[in-house]
């Protein structure tokens, strides 16, 4: 075993002999190159840890590091293990640390198939399929950087939705790396990363629409035009106002027609109770029923299992075609429900028990404003600010709030004037009083008629 000073001239003097041999540093201690009978040459570093265990790792490939490189990497390496640090066992861990295509499987096999919903599952394994294991997959979980996932969401900025599903796939992805050890805590690259803004991509089905959807499933009821359960399948989510996937698993042992309830063990959102209304509750006891099938909406084909999604977006596509309706997705029949319950003035916690909605910003965005009652609440903000300009316009005549939906068939009641019979407390000269600091006023609007017309 010769020792030499390593130089670029000495290793390229070292020939191949019929087995490995080395030539070790006399500047560095350990330091030192080997030789193969192949010819190829590596330069390694021989120590001892601070526990006696002796390690030998390679540093790298002459020609892929020069001398110097090589003789620095031993230099650090050696100054790591009189700190008490093993570089060769921290290399080896390196090394043998999972890819992401690792995590990916680890997460859908050890989480995603025991804690979430099979459709979840599935949009999981696109998502990773389609645009994880593509972009990341080959690189070490504990390599991945918030530039990396910045870098991915900017990819696939022109599917905002997609792009949003698979941040958060990642999120939860490398929420789990930390508790099994592939990451230190609080590291996760997701972090401060922004998801897109979604537009709402579901059409509202308007009430014109609305007639002439029910009165197609009128005349398919009876005139045999559609399956009846496809007809029963519709009118239970728009009554439900709920997911198709609710109405299509729906068994007949959920449902309590004395009670007047149906009790959902397994939805998205957990367990979830909705009470029947009257329509609910005669479209459930009138309903068709394959004597040993558990399924309120069974398949068309094999009465043992459930109305398939494929059958039923077929179906709605038909009945839509044939009503002369345009397109609209089934969640649009939910978005329609969700509305219906929202202008009928029930209470927002009400709302969200009947829509089985967690958050309210999720209830919300199911809402679609009606345009006559918007466009009439700002006729009346104008006719405010009118006034303000003009105190001495006359009084503003607008529709009454009954003419924006139907007609009513009784005469037309004359025109109201509507003032205030009396002045305001705490009103004096267009002021009223502060509520922060006593005896400071505010401006205020002037007081100002308007009159109702009454409906046509």
């Amino acid at each position: 075993m010769a020792k030499i000073k390593l130089t670029k001239t000495a290793v390229d003097a070292a020939t191949p002999r019929d087995h490995d041999y080395e030539l070790r540093d006399t500047t560095v201690p350990g330091f030192m190159v080997k030789v193969t009978p192949a010819g190829r040459k590596i330069f390694m570093l021989q120590y001892q840890t601070n526990s006696g265990v002796r390690r030998k790792p390679a540093i790298g490939r002459f020609g892929e590091l020069t001398v110097e490189q090589a003789r620095k990497i031993a230099q650090d390496w050696l100054a790591e293990v009189r700190q008490g640090n093993d570089p060769s066992a921290e290399k080896s861990a390196a090394r043998a640390a999972p890819t992401m295509k690792q995590l990916c499987e680890k997460f859908i096999e050890e989480y995603s198939k025991l804690h979430n919903k099979p459709n979840t599952v599935e949009g999981n394994e696109l998502n990773i399929k389609n645009h994880i294991v593509p972009r990341l997959g080959q690189m070490k979980v504990h390599e991945v950087t918030r530039a990396d996932i910045s870098t991915l969401m900017t990819a696939l900025s022109d599917r905002p939705i997609i792009a949003n599903r698979t941040l958060a796939c990642l999120r939860k992805m490398f929420n789990l790396s930390e508790i099994w050890g592939y990451r230190p805590d609080g590291s996760n690259p997701c972090r401060h990363v922004q998801k897109y803004a979604e537009k709402g991509s579901t059409r509202f089905i308007t009430d014109d629409e609305m007639r002439k959807l029910f009165t197609y499933l009128d005349a398919a009821e009876r005139d045999g035009l559609e399956h009846p359960f496809l007809i029963l399948a519709i009118r239970l989510q728009f009554e439900f106002a709920a997911r198709m996937s609710e109405v299509l698993s729906l068994e007949w042992s959920w449902i309590d027609l004395e009670q007047r309830r149906v009790t959902w063990p397994d939805s998205k959102t957990g367990d979830m109770i909705k009470p029947l209304s009257d329509e609910g509750h005669h479209l459930l006891s009138e309903a068709p029923r394959f004597e040993d099938s558990p399924f309120v909406c069974p398949s068309i084909f094999d009465p043992d299992k459930s109305m398939t999604v494929n059958t039923y977006h077929h179906g709605w596509r038909r009945v839509l075609k044939r009503a002369g309706i345009p397109h609209v997705g089934t969640h649009g029949i939910r978005h329609r429900a969700a509305t219906d319950i929202a202008n009928s003035g029930v209470p927002l916690k009400v709302g969200m028990a009947l829509t089985a909605h967690k958050t309210v910003a999720m209830f919300m965005r199911y809402i679609h404003n009606e345009d006559d009652p918007v466009r009439l609440a700002a006729d009346v903000v104008a006719a405010r600010r009118r006034l303000v300009v003009t105190p001495n316009a006359p009084a503003i005549i607008l529709p009454a709030p009954e003419a924006v939906e139907a007609a009513p068939s009784k005469a037309p009641e004359p025109a109201k004037e509507v003032r205030p019979s009396a002045p305001l407390t705490g009103l004096e000269d267009g002021k009223y009083p502060s509520r922060t600091k006593v005896g400071t006023t505010r401006p205020c609007f002037r007081s100002f008629s308007i009159r109702w017309a009454s409906a046509p």
